[in-house]
């Protein structure tokens, strides 16, 4: 069937074409780097590399362009009230995220473009806007004109009229539904030259201008959070389009990570910052707690929630190690099942596709405890494949478990001697030699979990 994908530009499911055979181009809105990242922050760069994995996956050329926002208000704002440099603050935050991304197991990006390193595109699609007619300045403002430009309000279904877009009603702008190109210089604030007086870009410019300096002036697939659809990503298709460039091809958006049921940001007070979450759990379980819900479904944080994404990673985890004490390293499958593929083939379906590495995970511990050594590597070699493609495999070059080889190899092996003397006493209904081993396992930090599929064991503080 191939690859199908929700645009939210025509809020239907549309058969994944690329622009060129073989090759896919992909922008994502990046951070805003105003401070260090939480969980909603980076959930979107988790999404969209599944994605991208899952077209190298299946023989594309990906070329990912992620950008960074490091001149914004708000990045301003709280530089000042810090007392540090605009710049300094913007690296800072932007290194935070960066090493995120990287922790939590994101390939890099083919390009990282900085907004303040393109001011040059952004004059020149300004230029090419007010040449066009879609565009005026004022008083060193530069504003879009947006009745000039009639399918405005398409990606996000908004009616003109009722459009808010969040700007201050500045004394230059003709039409309160118009929105910021350029700002004009303030004292104190950072500026650059153009043909109407100093300033600094707004914030819709950019992307626009960085999508097109890389990726050309059509390219595949525009991500970002849910959040973005208005008027973010609205306006900038209606620079875009009205300047004349195709722009993107499909639009996907992620949901949001939640907290009490409203969205996670930093001025609700309620964020879970990415270094605080990882002094509770490992890299790997992070991620497997962001990937494994459906990209258009929201998450609700709970501890709860973390928990048990913690234990369904460390299912597969154990299952992976028991082979390769066993019966040596299970190699990766060149290919992963069919279910796998179709699951992810529908708009991403990682749930599903998660589902089907379960399955395997229990067929191969069935295998393991039957003594079918090939049966239980076979699967192992398929949950290797399969979680490689969502960027979990458990001995994988990107793996984020940890644990080094040969202690891990050591531990297992009288692990799983105890294991079978338990299975053992179990058999002969000698409950109490049973629970003893089982306690004296957890003593030394190894967590047993009985299931029906046989018995899997984890360090408690891997």
């Amino acid at each position: 069937m191939g690859l199908r994908l929700l645009d939210s530009a025509t809020r239907e499911q549309r058969d994944f074409v690329p622009l060129r055979t073989g090759a896919v181009s992909m922008y994502v809105c990046g951070a805003t780097v105003q401070g260090p990242p939480h969980i909603g922050h980076v959930r979107s760069g988790l999404n969209y590399d599944v994605l991208r994995r899952w077209l190298m996956h299946t023989g594309y050329d990906v070329t990912l362009v992620r950008n960074i926002t490091d001149i914004d208000d708000k990045i301003l704002r709280k530089a000042a009230d810090a007392g540090r440099p605009w710049w300094e603050w913007a690296a800072t935050y932007e290194r935070a995220f960066s090493a995120a991304y990287a922790a939590l197991g994101c390939l890099p990006p083919s390009l990282e473009p900085r907004a303040t390193g393109h001011i040059t595109q952004m004059v020149e699609l300004i230029e090419r806007l007010i040449a066009g007619g879609h565009a005026y300045a004022a008083n060193g403002d530069v504003y879009f004109a947006v009745r000039t430009f009639p399918e405005y309000g398409s990606l996000s279904g908004q009616k003109v009229d009722d459009v808010h877009q969040g700007e201050g009603e500045a004394g230059g702008k003709r039409d309160p539904l118009d929105f910021t190109l350029w700002k004009a210089a303030k004292p104190g604030e950072p500026s650059w030259p153009t043909p109407w007086g100093n300033g600094r870009p707004g914030w819709h410019l950019e992307c626009s201008a960085m999508a097109t300096a890389y990726l050309g002036p059509e390219f595949d697939i525009h991500g970002g959070g849910l959040d973005l659809v208005f008027p973010h990503h609205e306006n900038e298709q209606a620079q875009s389009h009205a300047a004349g460039d195709p722009f993107a091809r499909y639009w996907l958006h992620n949901a949001w990570v939640t907290m009490g049921g409203e969205k996670m940001s930093k001025s609700l007070g309620n964020t879970l910052q990415i270094d605080v979450l990882l002094e509770r759990v490992r890299p790997s379980e992070l991620r497997y707690y962001l990937v494994g819900p459906h990209y258009r479904s929201s998450i609700e944080y709970t501890d709860a929630a973390l928990d048990e994404a913690v234990s369904a990673f460390r299912r597969i985890e154990s299952f992976v190690h028991r082979v390769r004490e066993r019966h040596g390293v299970p190699e990766t499958s060149p290919d992963v099942p069919a279910e796998f593929a179709a699951a992810l083939d529908d708009d991403l379906g990682t749930p599903g596709a998660l589902a089907v590495v379960h399955g395997l995970v229990r067929e191969g511990n069935t295998a393991l405890d039957a003594g079918d050594a090939a049966a239980a590597s076979r699967a192992a070699s398929c949950v290797r494949a399969t979680t490689g493609v969502l960027g979990l495999d458990p001995l994988g070059a990107d793996s984020t478990s940890g644990t080094g080889d040969a202690a891990r190899q050591a531990l297992g092996a009288l692990v799983e001697t105890m294991l079978e003397q338990r299975k053992q006493a179990r058999g002969d209904r000698d409950f109490a030699t049973a629970d003893r081993l089982r306690d004296e396992l957890l003593a030394a930090g190894v967590a047993v979990e009985d299931g029906p599929d046989g018995s899997t064991w984890s360090l408690k503080d891997a």
